[in-house]
């Protein structure tokens, strides 16, 4: 293995403002602490909140590193007191708070997962964000079963593929829409059953249509909406909802009011619920892991399930990375490799 030097290069957010300001620079490698683990780099994943902090938006928790990046891949090199696992040497990927885009990024220990054997380690960057969130979200909060339906807005993003993935493994009907042609036959080769371009069509028109006739295990109506655009979407999916429908927000990316008629909430017995991720607690992400590891890892570990990567840049290379996930062109992920990689 390696030695580990003194310094490390990180991208540093200068001021708020457009991708410009990501800026390769050095600072000392940090220290692991009771609990955590150093993590040489090999990749960290590029999210929307990333963005979100570059302008200024999304401050990091209380006592946290200022450097972006929620989510890494690589190889333990020390280890902090009453660590046990994972060990040094160990290859794993990581949930973290911030600090990804760096040769080094402490980590939870505890939140820490090996990578699958159908990943590569690089790839392996563009799971922890994803699959902690649609898990917590689709799974745990909206309680998606075997036989029920599922609408996922943005199919095509990172969130969208893995939800796309991971509800068709447990037996669901998934519904999703997207922004171009080549985006919606993408999300139906993951096994989307059907995807609505939402720019040519009226989303809502076409699951009411749907699920009216039939094709959903719900009968009129989808189970569980997972949505990240908030605004104008959300009356719509209270509309959508069927009876005893769960609507999960994740994120607002339209705006966070709406005009909405409540009656369909009472008539439908709808549940209304919604999450972040970043400032739960160890203990909390801790529990998510762990239900990951037993209930997904098999799925990747055969292959059932992947990331799906995009495009991957150099480090040094932040600011165009940025400038791709705020274009929307990409399908599924987008990684930044470390530079001692």
């Amino acid at each position: 293995m390696k030695s580990t030097p003194t310094s490390m290069k990180y991208i540093k957010i200068e001021e708020h403002g457009g991708p410009e300001v990501l800026k390769l620079d050095s600072m000392p490698v940090p220290e692991p602490g009771p609990g955590e683990v150093l993590i040489r780099v090999a990749a960290a994943g590029v999210n929307r909140p990333d963005v979100m902090q570059r302008k200024g938006l999304y401050p990091p928790p209380p006592g946290a590193t200022a450097v972006p990046g929620l989510e890494v891949s690589g190889t333990v090199v020390s280890v902090g007191e009453n660590v046990s696992e994972p060990a040094i040497g160990d290859e794993v990927c990581a949930l973290v708070a911030c600090g990804g885009y760096a040769e080094f990024c402490l980590a939870s220990a505890s939140i820490c997962l090996p990578i699958p054997e159908k990943i590569s380690l690089e790839d392996a960057a563009g799971i922890p964000e994803t699959f902690f969130t649609v898990w917590t979200n689709v799974f745990e909060r909206g309680q998606l079963k075997s036989g029920e339906s599922l609408l996922v807005h943005g199919g095509s993003s990172g969130i969208g593929t893995t939800a796309i993935q991971l509800a068709k493994a447990f037996g669901a009907t998934v519904y999703t829409t997207a922004g171009t042609p080549e985006k919606c036959n993408f999300c139906e080769q993951l096994g989307a059953d059907v995807a609505i371009n939402y720019r040519e069509q009226d989303f809502s028109e076409e699951i009411k249509k749907l699920t009216e006739a039939g094709t959903s295990a719900a009968g009129s109506g989808v189970d569980v909406i997972l949505d990240m655009v908030g605004g104008p979407y959300f009356p719509k999916n209270i509309r959508l909802l069927a009876v005893e429908g769960r609507l999960v927000q994740i994120a607002l990316m339209q705006g966070s009011k709406a005009e909405v008629d409540f009656l369909p909430l009472l008539i439908k017995r709808v549940t209304l619920t919604g999450s972040t991720l970043r400032p739960r607690s160890v203990e909390q992400k801790t529990e998510i892991a762990q239900a990951l590891r037993k209930h997904v890892w098999p799925l990747l570990d055969s292959g059932v399930v992947r990331p799906i990567i995009h495009q991957t840049f150099p480090l040094e290379q932040a600011a165009e990375a940025h400038s791709l996930m705020e274009s929307s062109t990409h399908i599924g992920k987008i990684l930044l490799k470390a530079a001692s990689n």
